[in-house]
């Protein structure tokens, strides 16, 4: 009996947390000792600087555990809602910010995706596996948020890719960083300066996803990965923090690099910006 209560007054404090949050749910699994991170931004499903917030609160409470249900957490899944994942940075209020000559607020901004990318490549408090799931699209740093993750599965359909250089910048918050230690540097400028879009099934061969689910069997994909590695955690997370010892990413690495973007980004050209806000209206069809 008391056990029960127990887990019926944990149950609730979970919903409480995930009434906090306007632009992100989040569910757990206590048997699987999981976390489902589902970002949900509106009016674009883009990292708005709310979900960004949200976000990084939430992380922060999974740091400092001084709730029951942040506490003994092992894996973290992120997904999108309606067939998009992320897509990307608010381009609605780079132009804005561009326009205001808003420097420090546009800097702001860069440094909070950095903080959520890092903390995904660093296991959050170093103890949680993170794992993104992409279904549907992930664009710009949606997908440079996926790549971050420890994990990545995406379904065969998904599409993922680096856009910014269409409007002529580059993106800003990890992706040659990340890439570059997970497919080498060619491979990665490569991609990055293609600016095009890429399968699941494409990025799986390039070596960016790491596994590949069909359509509709992502959710199940992550089941299955989570059920393995938790067989052979100790060696699995010891094995990360190794990996990680050996070419290290640094938060002064991509904070240099937020720095670098942001005076690109102040360089832009009136017809830089109108492709920017092409990109837009495509965004905001994606929200309709």
């Amino acid at each position: 009996m008391m056990e029960h209560k127990k887990r019926t007054k944990l149950r609730s404090q979970q919903n409480q947390s995930i009434q906090r949050y306007s632009c992100m749910d989040v569910h757990y699994e206590d048997h699987l000792r999981l976390a489902w991170l589902s970002m949900n931004a509106k009016p674009v499903p883009c990292f708005t600087p709310a979900l960004s917030q949200e976000i990084q609160h939430w992380y922060s409470l999974l740091r400092e555990q001084k709730a029951p249900e942040y506490q003994g957490i092992r894996y973290i899944v992120s997904t999108g809602a309606q067939g998009v994942y992320n897509l990307g940075g608010d381009l609605s209020l780079f132009c804005k910010l561009i326009e205001q000559q808003d420097r420090q607020g546009l800097l702001d901004y860069a440094i909070a995706c950095n903080d959520i990318l890092y903390s995904n490549h660093t296991g959050i408090n170093g103890e949680i596996t993170t794992i993104a799931l992409v279904q549907g699209d992930a664009l710009g740093g949606g997908f440079e948020a996926a790549v971050s993750s420890e994990v990545l599965i995406a379904e065969r359909s998904a599409k993922m890719g680096l856009p910014d250089i269409l409007f002529n910048l580059f993106p800003g918050a990890g992706a040659y960083s990340l890439l570059s230690r997970k497919i080498g540097m060619v491979e990665a400028e490569r991609l990055i300066l293609s600016g095009k879009l890429y399968t699941g099934e494409q990025m799986h061969a390039l070596g960016v996803v790491d596994i590949l689910a069909e359509d509709g069997q992502g959710k199940q994909a992550a089941y299955d990965y989570i059920k393995r590695e938790s067989r052979l955690r100790n060696g699995y997370r010891a094995f990360r923090k190794a990996k990680r010892c050996t070419n290290p990413l640094t938060f002064e690495e991509l904070r240099n690099a937020a720095f670098i973007w942001v005076d690109a980004a102040f360089r832009l050209e009136s017809k830089d910006l109108r492709m920017m806000q092409r990109l837009v209206k495509r965004q905001m069809a994606r929200s309709v």
